[in-house]
């Protein structure tokens, strides 16, 4: 019956964005702008702890980044969450990479020197500051989205694929039980989920992010009612997040059986808060320029891009 209920919402559910913290944030910009193409869609800029925990388990000052190839209503974009005077995550072995096509961004790595290899016929491993990695298909940018899917590491293939598709109600495109490799999604033009077996405990680190999607503002309280009698993780029950100047969101965080985070937030006011703003990428650059962070990067002898 769950299974059943979980698979006819799914129809309304989208892929929106996974959440990066970053350290530098210089480099960073550098990167998805001059590196990647992408377009600085928002930012935002906090002065407490999201009640969420949307910035990481911080309570001080924060920034929020929203970078993509296009609108968040049909794009599936980056969130890069900035702490003040945090200057360093450690990266743990949960996630595995985000793939996208773009034979510019491939370009345009060589022209900045960017570390780059192929690891596959036309496919370029690279990596974002912080050591995030991003594979790169070198073909011509879709019209599309160009970002194909998120691979995040799992502990045991066959109770993940209950969570994410019997309980979540995601659609399984591919399964290989040889190599432990299944991908899932809530629609083919969406940007899916690669969940591959690895062997051990999945390991977070202080890097870890949050991938996130939408659903029916309706639906938020049969997620987290579902979950209470799955007796699986609620990190956050139903809680209204507030951005200055913009439309409060409603939110549920849930935990995958590894840890992995999963936001679930009301479609309705989500598309009204993630209306690209004509002002987000001077915001950024003022904010960064604002920054008194100069002083941990000269400590540690890394150079502040200028502009």
């Amino acid at each position: 019956m769950a299974e059943a209920a979980a698979a006819a919402a799914a129809a309304s559910r989208r892929a929106l964005h996974f959440v990066f913290k970053v350290a530098n944030r210089f480099q960073t910009a550098r990167f998805y702008r001059d590196l990647l193409g992408m377009k600085i869609l928002r930012h935002e800029e906090f002065e407490e702890g999201c009640k969420a925990s949307c910035n990481g388990p911080y309570d001080g000052k924060w920034s929020k980044t929203m970078v993509g190839y296009g609108s968040e209503d049909n794009h599936f974009v980056a969130e890069l969450t900035y702490n003040y005077g945090i200057g360093d995550y450690r990266l743990g072995n949960d996630f595995l990479g985000l793939t996208l096509v773009s034979s510019q961004a491939v370009t345009n790595a060589k022209k900045l020197e960017w570390p780059l290899h192929e690891v596959a016929e036309g496919v370029f491993e690279t990596e974002a500051p912080g050591g995030y990695k991003f594979y790169l298909k070198n073909h011509s940018q879709p019209p599309s989205d160009p970002v194909l899917k998120v691979s995040l590491a799992v502990s045991d293939l066959c109770t993940s694929l209950h969570y994410w598709s019997d309980l979540l109600g995601m659609t399984v495109y591919e399964k290989d039980e040889e190599q432990q490799r299944a991908v899932l999604g809530y629609a083919e033009s969406q940007c899916k989920l690669e969940l591959q077996g690895i062997e051990g405990a999945v390991d977070h680190g202080t890097a870890f992010g949050r991938i996130a999607f939408s659903c029916p503002k309706k639906e938020l309280p049969d997620i987290e009612a579902l979950m209470k009698k799955e007796n699986q993780k609620i990190l956050t029950p139903l809680v209204s997040l507030d951005t200055p100047g913009k439309a409060a969101v409603q939110v549920v965080i849930l935990a995958d059986p590894d840890g992995h985070e999963i936001c679930f937030v009301g479609d309705e006011a989500f598309r009204e808060l993630s209306r690209m703003d004509p002002n987000g990428s001077k915001l950024l650059d003022d904010a960064m320029a604002a920054d008194k962070s100069d002083e941990w990067f000269a400590k540690h002898k890394i150079q502040k891009p200028s502009g």
